[in-house]
Formats: structure tokens, C-alpha cells, sequence
């Protein structure tokens, strides 16, 4: 299942894309869950957090068009085609759920905002005065990480019908679902 992860990415122009892209969310999300059961918090975080921007990326391919005509200057447009729906920069990740939320997805906006806290925790840590993080504990961003993982989840599920989804993909949600169950047992 690893292996995902070190596969060249198809061209962002395909619409292989976005399938690649929700595969690599899924197996993201699976990852975290497993360096939650071996204590790896920080580095749970991190891979839930990229799990939800894989999960930005395949929908800023999927909605590229409806983005690009409701965008306003041309300038803005080849911004979302060349650098947003291939890069998803981590600096414009609530802009970017803004137009999504705008182009029909609720609460993306909320899954990012947990996502980008998860980013810190990896980085800083848990900070009992939440001054550099806004966890206090580990146990506390264990709890988002599991939250994110159920996310990406609901999303590619959400999006299976708009994407080539295939073997790979559904043994790979498979997986994420009982993982999922195994670390809220």
C-alpha cells in the first residue's frame, strides 16, 4: 500500500488526477492511524494533514473549470491551472477552500483549518500553553488526527463517482475504514 506514495503523479491536466490524488489521501490517512498506534503522534499529524491536501488537490482538478470561469482575471485563473490544483500551497490552503465552498463543498473551510492546526502540531508539538500549538497534549491532536482520517475518508467516498475509481482505490478505502475502527476500539 506504501508504494502509492512513490508513484510519479499523473499530469494535473488528466483526469487521472484526481483519482491519483485520492489515493494518496486515502493511504495518507491510513499511514497517520498507523503512527498513531506506535506513538508517532507529530508524525501523524503531518500525514493527516497531507492527507487533506491530497484531498484538496483532487477537487481543485475536478472543479478546475467551474474555478477558472468564476475567477476574474486571467492572471487568476492560470494561478489555479499551473500552481494551485498541482501544488495546493500550504500559504493559500484557506483561499483555496473558500473557492471550493463557494463552487458547492461545505465545510471545507473547517476541514482545513483543522488540517493547517494538525501542521503545527507536527512541527511544535504538544504546548501546554498553547502558545505555539493548539494542543495541549498528544492525546488531544490524536483525537483530529482520527477525525481527519474519517474526513478524507467521507470525501473520497463522496467524490467515487466522479473519478476513475478502481481496485486499487477501494482496497485502499477498505483498509483506511477498518483502521479507522481499530484505533476507536
Amino acid at each position: 500500500m506504501y508504494e502509492v506514495l512513490e508513484k510519479p503523479l499523473p499530469k494535473p491536466t488528466t483526469e487521472e488526477y484526481a483519482s491519483a490524488r485520492l489515493l494518496e489521501a486515502v493511504t495518507e490517512a491510513y499511514i497517520a492511524l498507523r503512527f498513531v498506534k506506535d506513538g508517532l503522534i507529530r508524525n501523524a499529524a503531518g500525514k493527516a494533514f497531507q492527507a487533506w491536501r491530497a484531498i484538496l488537490a483532487a477537487l481543485l482538478r475536478l472543479e478546475l473549470e467551474r474555478l477558472k470561469t468564476a475567477a476574474r482575471a486571467e492572471e487568476e485563473k492560470r494561478w489555479l491551472e499551473e500552481k494551485a490544483a498541482p501544488r495546493v500551497p500550504t500559504s493559500r490552503m484557506k483561499e483555496l477552500s473558500s473557492l471550493l465552498e463557494a463552487a458547492g463543498y461545505a465545510d471545507v473551510s473547517l476541514w482545513t483549518s483543522l488540517a493547517l492546526d494538525l501542521h503545527d502540531y507536527q512541527y511544535h508539538g504538544p504546548d501546554p500553553d498553547v502558545a505555539l500549538s493548539k494542543y495541549k497534549s498528544s492525546r488531544d491532536a490524536v483525537y483530529d488526527v482520527l477525525k481527519m482520517a474519517e474526513g478524507a475518508l467521507r470525501y473520497a467516498l463522496e467524490m467515487r463517482k466522479r473519478v476513475k475509481w478502481d481496485e486499487e482505490l477501494e482496497a485502499a478505502t477498505s483498509k483506511l475504514r477498518e483502521e479507522i475502527e481499530k484505533v476507536k476500539a
